[in-house]
């Protein structure tokens, strides 16, 4: 089959490309995929280059997201011909990807797709998709289900997804991009008002900032979510995702001691797959989008490289989605 590997050519060097590899033979509680869409992560784009905070293990194919038909079966749980996803766990990290023809996994990381909702559609999601999910459902199941929503790195695929989702919602997004080019894109999609992020940083000088913001979802940490968390209101609630601008975190305690702010983490790779299969039915009715297309860039296994160089340096815009 062919698939896209990433392999270790000598301490610290790796080369990555298409090429034909055996297709995998499952053992007991595994099932056989036959991938029929992909996509990419930023942790994909890590895993090429050899992060050894991703994948230690090569040659390796990349690939955290799956969704296709079930090929072979040793489950109890899914029989062939099923329609399933796969998203998280360690799946594209240290265990074979989806970037290939067949991907075999345990079942027990298997979600069969909801009704509603084509395998294409979901996989345009993807881990993207489900980590905006989360994060929404998060603001909703704390009482944040209106007003005003400030969105990190909006032009990435969870914070465009998120936008998109949240003005579905009726809620007001409001944008932090360092894209100035991309102010009309993410109107598009559902921002009422965008911010460019080094005015918004040059703006968040002080120790707390005036009560804006009713809810905030942030997927680059660093200087950005330290100073978006001064801006929310009373009782209001942070959603943190990701680390794109940095892994750190210097802020004060006076959003929490003062205005009762809460901070959540969201993890999509080792949540409960009761939670999983809660948030992909959510995306199959409530927060399924119309602006998937906008959103979207297909590619095929050829193009991934390029597109892990856009990921890399900053320059993707919205989700890319792999047809396998």
């Amino acid at each position: 089959m062919k698939a896209f590997v990433v392999e270790k050519i000598e301490s610290k060097k790796f080369q990555s490309g298409v090429k034909d590899i055996e297709v995998p033979k499952i053992e007991k509680d595994e099932v056989l995929i036959k991938v029929s869409y992909s996509s990419l992560n930023f942790k994909d784009a890590l895993s090429s280059i050899g992060n050894p905070g991703v994948t230690r293990v090569f040659p390796h194919v990349t690939g955290i997201d799956v969704a296709g038909t079930i090929k072979e079966s040793n489950s109890n749980d899914f029989s062939i011909g099923d329609s399933v996803l796969v998203t998280g766990y360690d799946m594209g990290m240290n265990t074979d990807g989806g970037h290939c023809e067949f991907v075999k996994v345990p079942a027990s990381w298997v979600v069969k797709i909801p009704t509603g909702i084509t395998d294409k559609e979901i996989m345009t999601f993807g881990t993207a998709g489900l980590t905006a999910a989360l994060c929404v459902n998060e603001l909703l199941n704390n009482g944040v289900t209106s007003g005003e929503i400030l969105v990190t790195g909006a032009t990435g695929g969870v914070g465009s997804i998120a936008i998109s989702i949240l003005a579905k919602l009726g809620l007001d997004v409001i944008a932090i991009s360092g894209k100035s080019d991309k102010v009309e894109f993410l109107k598009q999609i559902g921002a009422k008002e965008v911010i460019l992020r080094n005015d918004f940083n040059e703006q968040s000088t002080k120790p707390m900032m005036s009560e804006k913001y009713d809810g905030l979802i942030d997927t680059v940490g660093g200087e950005i979510l330290a100073n978006a968390l001064k801006y929310i209101k009373y009782d209001g609630v942070a959603t943190c995702c990701g680390l794109t601008s940095s892994h750190e975190l210097n802020t004060n305690v006076f959003p929490f001691i003062l205005r009762g702010v809460r901070l959540i983490g969201i993890d999509s790779v080792e949540c409960t797959l009761e939670k999983k299969t809660a948030a992909w039915e959510k995306i199959a009715t409530d927060f399924k989008i119309d602006t998937l297309e906008d959103l979207t860039t297909e590619i095929s296994l050829d193009e991934i490289k390029d597109a892990y160089s856009a990921l890399l340096e900053g320059k993707a815009v919205g989700r890319y989605l792999v047809k396998i």
